[in-house]
């Protein structure tokens, strides 16, 4: 399976960049390989608070070298509907890892928050500083140098990305990660965008718009709809770091604790006491990263992505750049329609084949490199399968050869379109991305004028005082990283999306984030540079006519360059959204943190 040129030259260019990089990187692995767990090495007093809580069949296999000491660093809590699965799995895997003569331990738990909670509240503010928070939490779970491999259980937006740039950096420890997997389907995610629409429209109220919501998000697991959250466990998934299969499988069943299980015995059959060591930093390199690269191309991923790949590649001493994202985005074919790329959710994708169906499609098609290193074994193409539970017994059997859901995932001769779902934008404007998998041809190009807001709230106020009476491209400044933290903008989608059915010609462009279910509208985000720092959107005017061209990756401002350029950049007091609901405690981060396309991060 050869993979085709754009891949690999995508591929190289990146392993050429970040050649001293990924060196220092894997030396620093190596050294601490090398150093080891060596618990009996540990003073008395160490060990005895290592393992105080312990069993004392626990603490004699604990005081020596030979058993395998699995770590567990857990995102639960009961609030969040994709962490409340995760309250009964340290059980399970402490069970699995006493079946086979091994010990495992909590080592730690990192927070988990919702962007679904906190869209349009103040605690939003927090959310992508929070992945950043995660991976220092990360590394103080296993700070404590007890642990020969680790598990990560994580499933939405920020916490996979912060478990992952956490567990990258101890690199040197097997990892597997262990999704909780989806809530059964309940009201079509289509169904519930138009009573949002309906809501901002006044036409139902408060009590309508609640019973929507509670009817789409109603049990334990994750949302259903694609954003930023299954995105995430289609790139473990396709980047070897959970069991094949494992992603999509519904909380509380039979096989999704069978696959807990397994998950258990493969992380501790990893480890550098046998005979097939396996870390983590080994799995990822630059081809785990293009193949996570095309996997969200191909299913019309998450826009957070955007930054977060970014952030974990260079976790893992690789630099990746929006640049490699774009042309790999125009190598790849986009194979699913998931909402809101389409009507069909995550269960739905599943049922279709899901990502072994995928993963075979791509591989066969040398979209993917197959000469990867897994949690699994060596190889891709061990990961086009399915998981079942036969007869009490898990079992891996090949994946489909067609779909059995075809508008809902389909293959590489017939894909929805030849370029991948996610664009990057560029222009007199500055840089940023654009989520095109879910915006129909007809408005991919939008030429109008500006309407300038410091805030989502402005907006929202314009559009329900009736003042947004024509096309428009809004422009939301002042959301980035260094000015709030980057907050999504998601609660601006229902009203854009009223004034696009109304016939006129719309767009966003702002500094800010959208939801990882960025929908209908054409949205211009991550804009780079930001308006704090002085970036061209600060100069924008109320009236200046801007283009967007989707198709081309070009952002405009139309008009008198010279003037435009010579205006004085725009100013905006934020020092009161910088307090209130936490926001204090992160000034530290909102003057650390690096731009949009180098991650949004605290750490480079």
């Amino acid at each position: 399976m050869s993979v085709r040129q754009a891949i690999k030259d995508v591929t190289d260019r990146i392993a050429a960049r970040s050649r001293d990089t990924r060196r220092d990187y894997l030396d620093r692995l190596e050294s601490a390989r090398a150093t080891g767990v060596h618990r009996a090495a540990l003073s008395c007093g160490n060990l005895a608070h290592g393992f105080a809580a312990c069993s004392p069949s626990e603490k004699a296999a604990l005081a020596g070298d030979k058993i395998p000491n699995l770590g567990i660093v857990t995102s639960y809590n009961d609030m969040l509907s994709a962490h409340q699965p995760y309250q009964f799995y340290p059980d399970i895997i402490k069970a699995a890892a006493r079946e086979i003569g091994a010990t495992a331990q909590v080592a730690g738990g990192v927070p988990a928050m919702c962007d679904g909670v906190t869209q349009g509240q103040p605690g939003m503010d927090l959310s992508l500083f929070s992945r950043d928070v995660i991976a220092m939490a990360t590394a103080i779970s296993l700070s404590h140098n007890m642990f020969d491999a680790a598990v990560y259980l994580g499933i939405c937006d920020k916490i996979v990305p912060g478990l992952m740039i956490g567990a990258l950096t101890f690199g040197h420890l097997p990892a597997v990660f262990i999704p909780a997997g989806p809530m059964p389907s309940g009201m079509p995610n289509d169904e519930k965008s138009k009573i949002r629409q309906l809501y901002m429209e006044g036409k139902v109220g408060r009590a309508e718009l609640l019973e929507a919501e509670s009817k789409s998000y109603h049990s334990p697991g994750t949302c259903t709809f694609y954003g930023t959250a299954n995105s995430n466990q289609m790139l473990m998934e396709i980047m070897g770091l959970h069991l094949p299969g494992a992603s999509f499988v519904n909380p509380g069943t039979p096989l999704r604790d069978a696959l807990t299980r397994e998950a258990t015995r493969r992380a501790l059959s990893l480890t550098a006491q046998g005979n097939n060591y396996t870390p983590i930093g080994h799995i990822i390199d630059e081809k785990a990263i293009v193949n996570g690269l095309v996997g969200l191309h191909a299913t019309g991923g998450s826009t957070n992505h955007t930054m977060h790949l970014i952030a974990i590649a260079a976790a893992a001493g690789l630099q990746v750049t929006w640049d490699d994202m774009s042309d790999l985005s125009d190598a790849t074919p986009l194979l699913a329609r998931v909402y809101p790329n389409g009507v069909a959710d995550v269960n739905h994708f599943h049922a279709a084949g899901g990502m072994g169906f995928l993963v075979k499609e791509l591989l066969e098609s040398g979209h993917l490199h197959e000469d990867v290193k897994t949690v699994w074994g060596s190889g891709l193409s061990n990961y086009a399968v399915e998981a079942k539970l036969i007869e009490d017994k898990l079992t891996f059997e090949p994946a489909p050869a067609e779909s059995a859901l075809p508008k809902v995932l389909t293959g590489v001769k017939a894909p929805f379109q030849q370029t991948g779902g996610l664009k990057l934008l560029k222009g007199n404007l500055g840089r940023s991305v654009i989520k095109v998998s879910a915006v129909k041809p007809e408005h991919r190009v939008i030429e109008a004028p500006a309407r300038v807001f410091h805030g989502q709230e402005g907006l929202q106020a314009a559009f329900k005082a009736g003042e947004l009476t024509g096309d428009i491209i809004a422009v939301v400044r002042f959301s980035g990283p260094k000015a709030l933290g980057m907050p999504e903008l998601h609660k601006l989608t229902p009203a854009l999306g009223v004034l696009q059915d109304r016939g006129f010609k719309v767009a966003l462009l702002t500094d800010g984030r959208m939801s990882g279910a960025s929908g209908k509208v054409p949205a211009a985000i991550h804009m780079t540079p930001e308006a704090v720092d002085g970036g061209p959107i600060s100069k924008i005017r109320d009236g200046d006519m801007i283009r967007l061209d989707a198709n081309e990756g070009t952002l405009t401002f139309l008009g008198d360059e010279k003037e435009f350029f010579a205006r004085t950049p725009a100013t905006e007091d934020l020092r009161p959204q910088h307090f209130g609901m936490g926001r204090e405690l992160f000034a530290g981060f909102r003057s650390l943190v690096g731009v949009a396309d180098r991650g949004a991060s605290v750490f480079s």
